[in-house]
């Protein structure tokens, strides 16, 4: 029986490796790129939440001492109303007898009064600038929200980049890439919303 032609099976396994090398390579290759692109856009987001977060957490206790400074200036403010209250008071056994009282008493209630208007208007100002330096802490902590939310979404692309290049799967890189792009823009839009 003659022999069949005699094809070089080494030389063409050798060809078919090199092409799926090359294949591969260029696929590894652009697997690594995007993964370190997402590490350092994760980087920089968790950078941004962590600033955004301490920032909130000073106008937080910025805001708690005002509101200890503005629940001082209320115990002053009815202090004043007390010793307002007595100065009238201490009118009624004059009144009483019918006798005039001494004008000081009469002074002194005016007095009172006067510096509790004075007290109430620096205690409603504190509340106002409480109030502001809290409504900007809760923007600052939405705002870390965002930043933590885009550096979920990087670090789990960045995950799926290692699995795809470990795989060599096409389809895994593409989660990933979808992952790292949405939290890439969600901390771009963190950004510009700033």
């Amino acid at each position: 029986m003659p022999e069949g032609p005699e094809i070089d099976t080494d030389k063409l396994r050798e060809t078919i490796d090199e092409e799926i090398e090359r294949e591969g390579g260029a696929l590894l290759r652009t697997i690594a790129l995007s993964t370190a692109l997402f590490a350092a856009l994760a980087a920089i987001a968790s950078m941004e939440a962590g600033g955004t977060i301490n920032e909130a957490l000073l106008l937080k206790t910025a805001a708690t001492r005002l509101q200890a400074q503005a629940s001082d200036q209320w115990a002053y403010y009815q202090a004043k109303g007390i010793k307002a209250a007595i100065a009238h008071d201490a009118q009624g056994p004059w009144l009483a007898g019918k006798l005039a009282p001494p004008p000081e008493l009469a002074s002194k209630e005016a007095r009172y009064l006067n510096e509790q208007k004075a007290i109430s208007d620096k205690a409603r100002e504190l509340e106002k600038q409480r109030d502001d330096q809290s409504a900007e802490a809760e923007r600052l902590i939405q705002r870390h929200h965002g930043f933590s939310e885009a550096v979920a979404l990087l670090q789990v692309g960045i995950a799926l980049g290692a699995v795809a290049a470990l795989t060599r799967a096409r389809l895994v890189w593409w989660g990933s890439l979808l992952l790292g792009l949405a939290g890439g823009g969600l901390f771009g839009w963190g950004l510009l919303a700033g």
